[in-house]
């Protein structure tokens, strides 16, 4: 076990399972890991989000989060990433204080672009504008946790007086990450 209180561990999942494998036996055998993971004394857990190529499988990392929070008891539970582009920042604030509650604070969210140029085809963003919508979704979900109410109009998504209907769990708010 790790004991010492000067040095934590963290893993990154991102998580790569051969497209053969079957796909329920692989999310169990990863919450299993977190499980061991959280019994060693890990200090995190990150899991990515993806939506094609059929080898990462999550395409939701929060909700790998709440199954996982409910079998482990120490160990923080990391969001890598959650792809701001894909989504209305609305939404993603609330889930992110939604496991904020749900994890009584262990819940952490990284951000990025999206990592796959297939993601965004699918979903019709062009890729050059990933990083700045990126930005510009990141700016608005620390505002809505910050508890703003927010007007903000951009031509994938439209707030009007948009705000969190709680406040986080966290003070001042969750851990947040860019990468």
């Amino acid at each position: 076990m790790m004991r010492d209180r000067n040095i934590q561990v963290g893993v990154f999942v991102p998580p790569h399972h051969s497209n053969r494998e079957n796909v329920a036996l692989a999310m169990r055998r990863d919450l299993a890991l977190v499980d061991w993971l959280d019994e060693l004394g890990y200090a995190e857990f990150w899991l990515g989000e993806h939506h094609s190529g059929g080898y990462q499988i999550y395409g939701s990392p929060e909700l790998f989060i709440a199954a996982a929070a409910e079998r482990t008891h120490r160990i923080k539970l990391g969001a890598a990433v959650i792809s701001m582009p894909y989504h209305n920042p609305l939404i993603v604030a609330d889930r992110i204080v939604q496991l904020d509650y749900q994890t009584r604070g262990r819940a952490m969210f990284g951000f990025g672009p999206g990592a796959l140029s297939s993601d965004a085809h699918m979903l019709g963003i062009p890729i050059p504008e990933s990083r700045d919508r990126m930005m510009d979704g990141v700016n608005l979900v620390v505002r809505l946790l910050d508890g703003e109410t927010i007007p903000a109009k951009a031509d994938w998504y439209d707030l009007r007086d948009a705000r969190v209907q709680l406040e986080p769990f966290t003070r001042p708010r969750p851990t947040l990450a860019v990468a």
